[in-house]
């Protein structure tokens, strides 16, 4: 079977999901133009804040990234793998598509443990470590668009929260995807005067990250892209979910957001 494209959907589109119609019926006819199909991943982490200060539990994190500690594993995959997920199939369905609703755990598709980090303990963050993605596989080869919730489960069944671009990272290599692309809010990577990097390698990125030119979240989502790239032998793209267009001109092959190359 052909390797399928896997997207992660992050920022204003995933929050305001029926502001975006156009969206979700480009990514309908790209899962259908593409032999191979499209894996659709999302998070939440706006709408999961929302739920949590709502209910008096504070957000902390370390370096931009998310701590998750245990009494919140509930909340947050009730919001992810629940109702934000059911949300976008049910977005997807309405747009023509036959969206399927999962979390990276169902069918233990993707195994995973607990993101150790350097100099800190996220709680209970975790990260794809293997699997070959059957259940995936076999909703793509039955034309089915799998919406990826970014909850996962370890070994002895316990949920993990995951960052998105991991995630999708994860998601990318178990399936040898044919490409990976990152929507966010913004066009791509900026330099220093807000200029739209179109290319990237990871020397590139290690330089301006040292400089200071890329900083915070960004950081880690380079970082994700990189090692993709690299595990892929393709490049990983960086684009704006808010301009449907450039999906379309990024299928078409032109050059849109930012391309992180493999070394």
């Amino acid at each position: 079977m052909p390797s399928p494209i896997v997207i992660k959907i992050g920022g204003v589109a995933l929050e305001q999901q029926s502001a975006s119609p156009a969206l979700w019926k480009r990514l309908v006819a790209l899962h259908r133009s593409h032999a191979g199909g499209l894996v659709l991943v999302h998070g939440g982490g706006k709408a999961v804040d929302r739920l949590l200060a709502a209910l008096g539990m504070e957000t902390k994190r370390h370096n931009g990234l998310r701590i998750t500690p245990p009494d919140q594993m509930d909340v947050i995959t009730g919001v992810l793998a629940g109702t934000l997920n059911k949300k976008l199939v049910g977005c997807i369905n309405a747009a023509g598509g036959k969206a399927v609703g999962l979390c990276l755990g169902d069918g233990n598709d993707l195994h995973a443990a607990k993101l150790r980090v350097e100099g800190a303990d996220l709680g209970c963050v975790g990260e794809v470590t293997g699997g070959d993605a059957a259940l995936l596989r076999m909703l793509l080869a039955g034309q089915y668009l799998p919406v990826v919730a970014c909850v996962g489960l370890d070994s002895a069944g316990t949920p993990l929260n995951f960052f998105g671009d991991d995630a999708a990272a994860g998601v990318a290599k178990a399936l040898g995807a044919h490409s990976l692309v990152l929507l966010t809010d913004v066009a791509g990577v900026l330099d220093a005067d807000k200029r739209l990097i179109p290319q990237l390698t990871p020397s590139d990125i290690q330089r301006r990250s040292a400089q200071g030119v890329i900083t915070g979240g960004m950081i880690p989502k380079l970082q994700a892209a990189a090692a993709t790239a690299a595990h892929l032998r393709a490049p990983v793209t960086i684009m704006s979910g808010a301009v449907t267009t450039d999906l379309e001109r990024w299928a078409a092959g032109e050059s849109v957001g930012t391309r992180i190359l493999p070394a």
